[in-house]
């Protein structure tokens, strides 16, 4: 399973702007490293949806939206549980991509603010019927904050 890596301004949009109980969250997919990128996404300042290089999403069935399944605190812990999602290929292929993003859609200001991300170390390619199922472990959720 791949890891999960904070971007740094979603520590600022989290006090300042999100509800990430209530707020949509969406996938985004790139086969750019964040450091290749234009305006690198995980440096501050730059962590919208906006700097990503995405692939084209015209054969993925379906949308990119994630369900929360819970969003609580215990001692001082905070864990956002999402649901696992699958994305399908139909009609042509979707990819290559390496990184997966969480990003808020709800917030306006910035407008689609970035969470984090989860680097599968390489390359994906989905072929038509294919599936890719981006999964969020129950247990420890998506990401805790302590």
């Amino acid at each position: 399973m791949a890891t999960f890596n904070k971007v740094n301004d979603f520590v600022k949009n989290a006090v300042h702007n999100m509800d990430l109980e209530s707020d949509q969250i969406v996938i985004a997919l790139t086969n750019t490293a964040p450091a290749s990128e234009t305006s690198n996404p995980t440096a501050d300042g730059n962590g919208i949806v906006g700097n990503l290089t995405q692939v084209s999403y015209s054969n993925l069935s379906g949308d990119r939206n994630v369900t929360t399944s819970s969003s609580s605190q215990t001692s001082g812990v905070y864990k956002l549980v999402l649901a696992d999602k699958t994305l399908t290929a139909s009609g042509g292929s979707i990819g290559p991509f390496r990184y997966v993003y969480l990003f808020n859609d709800t917030v306006t200001s910035p407008a689609d603010p970035l969470i984090g991300y989860y680097d599968y170390g390489s390359s994906l390619t989905l072929n038509d019927g294919d599936s890719f199922t981006v999964d969020f472990s129950a247990a420890n959720g998506a990401l805790q904050i302590t």
